[in-house]
């Protein structure tokens, strides 16, 4: 790292922690602390949530699925475009759960269905959310131990203590300070700061990879794989296992389904100053990703290649010397990219990328911490409380949460010992709570019959079946993966009768899912007695009626808008964010439809003039789809976002001038109403 590497870090992170110092007067209610005194705007929301997304963890997940699959998750990704589109227009869950005027998803259940549900959800939710963030610190430190080439372990005091164990200590830190000064008001514009530099920052990395590493020699490496396993041709990528075209079409099924049901960012659930606001916060959100996603793409292409090119050979001894010395297999496999980049960026670029990582890792850490923490504190502490705390003293209980939720992560990522991909323990990790609450969230918003019996089965069942898949997938995976548990079973002679457990992290919680929801339904029709008041719960004037006692539903005219879930909050220009975005998706999908159709018909032979793209073809499709045009995007995204992230800072602190305090507004549920 070069002095000049050091001035990119240090200057932009003194004004983000300054920011976060001021920003902690603005915090005067527990309604400011959790959910921002629901005053957030949509540029706000996008850019702040969207440096959850931005951290060394993420970047690290997604690079392990390039190395392994190169393009080909992103061909078959292109289904989802329509579906997340749709999904984000209707403001799916997310907008009737603002309605519901719930802090938390747990305060929520306890309106819908029982407080010992919210309380049982709350349990389950918060220890399914720490075990998966517990990963993370430890990944973040250890990719800045590699990238920047600090030794692998420091002696203290005649003992051996691995780099990263002190260095996570700093970055969680430096994280709790930020969740616990002011709550989700410092987060929201500390991450909305962080992401405004890195979209700006994405520019400068993007030119530099590509002046250092041509498409040519990217192309060379990237083309050369065997039959079977092209990272470019997706056709010819059959033997690829685990991020395959099943892997995407569960994903996909999954992300639906467990629409805003994950809590790692709840407060931003509920942090939009209105319902439509917290809806396009999320349609944002959307266009502001394709800035990462060719970051990422670049940096890993431009790795591969570094390691793999002959032009590259003599320049990557060292780095190729510093991967070898890796001893465990799966953090070789997540380190090797970051060490090649470590070794392949000049001066300046190495250290815009450095503080976009260290940014996401302070964003996405101390919203992880600000989650949890506060469902610790608001689902599972304050429910069980005989007397209501003062607001001084459920600030202080939210603050302690938060810091035990910190320790947590740093003894778990201290000794837990990752053996598979990051994105496969997200997955089965997420569905022990999802699982089953996916269908509990979505019945009890949208379905009257669902009862709270079929809740409990939903839930039970779901957690049940993925925790059990992890703890299948630790023994047993390929073929008894543990010494003491090969001789455990070999005591009573199970040793070869018992099979390899196969199934992958995507599939435990795909088939868990399936079981949560159809004991959802079935338990909840045959408990039903009378229908739920949605329309009570959601804030909303009954329908008239009839002389016959039925609802009269107002006949509306057909038209597109209805459909995707246009309604008359859309301004003029919503219209036309949201539109872009539907046209871009669902374009992206006919392609995807219309070359799956040509290719699969070329090596059928069926029409003999229809021939399936060769190698170059793809190559080239490639460079344009996820390098160029992505690259026009972030150079857009990169003004429009920045304009409206400050405008909405501003705001921000505007409403907050005139925000009238109410001490009931806590997170407590009285008559199933939110208070």
């Amino acid at each position: 790292m070069h002095i000049l590497d050091w001035i990119v870090i240090i200057l932009p992170l003194l004004i983000i922690l300054t920011v976060g110092i001021i920003t902690q007067r603005q915090m005067k209610s527990v309604a400011h602390f959790v959910s921002g005194g629901r005053v957030g705007g949509r540029y706000l929301l996008a850019v702040a949530k969207g440096e959850m997304q931005a951290g060394a963890v993420v970047f690290v997940a997604m690079w392990e699925v390039f190395a392994h699959a190169g393009f080909v998750p992103t061909w078959w990704a292109w289904i989802s475009g329509p579906v997340g589109v749709i999904v984000a227009i209707f403001g799916f869950v997310i907008y009737r759960f603002r309605e519901t005027r719930a802090m938390t998803l747990a305060q929520f259940f306890e309106m819908r269905y029982s407080r010992n549900f919210r309380s049982f959800t709350g349990i389950l939710g918060f220890v399914a959310g720490a075990i998966n963030f517990g990963i993370i610190p430890a990944i973040g430190a250890r990719f800045m131990v590699y990238f920047l080439q600090l030794p692998p372990e420091i002696v203290i005091g005649g003992y051996s203590l691995p780099t990263y164990i002190p260095l996570m200590g700093v970055f969680l830190a430096i994280s709790l300070t930020l969740a616990t000064a002011g709550g989700l008001i410092t987060l929201m514009v500390t991450d909305c700061l962080e992401g405004i530099f890195s979209q700006l920052a994405y520019l400068v990395i993007i030119i530099g990879v590509l002046c250092l590493v041509g498409w040519s020699q990217m192309s060379t490496v990237l083309g050369s794989r065997p039959e079977g396993h092209s990272m470019v041709n997706p056709f010819d990528a059959w033997q690829v296992q685990d991020f395959n075209l099943w892997y995407v079409l569960m994903g996909l099924f999954l992300a639906t389904y467990g629409t805003m049901a994950w809590q790692n960012s709840s407060a931003y659930n509920t942090a939009g100053a209105t319902p439509h606001e917290a809806r396009m916060g999320g349609i944002l959100g959307r266009w502001r990703e394709s800035g990462k996603q060719v970051v990422v793409v670049l940096l890993a292409a431009a790795a591969i290649t570094y390691l793999g090119h002959p032009d590259f050979a003599a320049a990557s001894v060292e780095a190729k010397a510093g991967i070898a010395q890796i001893a465990q297999p799966q953090i070789q496999t997540q380190m090797t990219i970051p060490v090649a980049l470590s070794h392949l960026l000049p001066i300046g670029i190495k250290g815009a990328l450095c503080a976009v990582l260290l940014f996401g890792i302070f964003g996405g850490d101390s919203t992880h911490l600000h989650s949890w923490g506060g469902i610790l504190a608001q689902d599972i502490i304050l429910p069980r409380l005989k007397k209501a705390p003062t607001p001084e003293k459920h600030i202080r209980l939210l603050r302690r949460c938060i810091i035990g939720v910190a320790v947590f992560a740093f003894v778990f990522g201290a000794l837990f010992r990752q053996t598979e991909y990051i994105l496969m323990w997200w997955s089965v990790t997420t569905a022990v709570y999802v699982g089953g609450a996916g269908a509990a969230i979505i019945g009890g918003l949208y379905w009257k019959k669902g009862t709270t019996a079929g809740a409990w089965a939903g839930v039970i069942s779901g957690s049940v079946l993925s925790g059990g898949g992890i703890l299948a997938y630790k023994l047993f995976g390929d073929a008894f993966l543990s010494d003491w548990s090969r001789l455990a079973f070999g005591v009573f002679g199970f040793e070869d009768a018992i099979p390899a457990f196969t199934l992958n992290g995507m599939q435990i919680s795909f088939f868990s899912t399936l079981v949560a929801i159809a004991l959802y339904v079935g338990v909840s029709l045959l408990t039903c007695r009378e229908d739920y008041p949605l329309n009570k719960m959601l804030h909303r004037d009954e329908l008239p009626c009839d002389e016959h006692g039925k609802p009269i539903v107002p006949k509306r005219e057909w038209s597109f808008a209805r459909l995707v879930g246009i309604d008359g909050n859309f301004t003029r220009g919503d219209k036309w964010i949201t539109g872009g975005l539907f046209v871009w998706s669902g374009g992206w999908f006919s392609v995807m439809l219309g070359g799956t159709a040509w290719n699969l018909l070329g090596q059928s032979g069926l029409v003999s003039w229809i021939k399936p793209w060769s190698n170059s073809t793809w190559l080239g499709f490639w460079h344009v789809t996820a390098i160029g045009l992505p690259l026009l995007i972030t150079v857009v995204a990169g003004i429009w976002f920045t304009w409206g992230g400050i405008h909405d800072i501003r705001a921000l602190f505007r409403k907050l001038k005139t925000y009238q305090v109410d001490d009931t507004d806590n997170g407590t549920v009285k008559d199933h109403k939110a208070y």
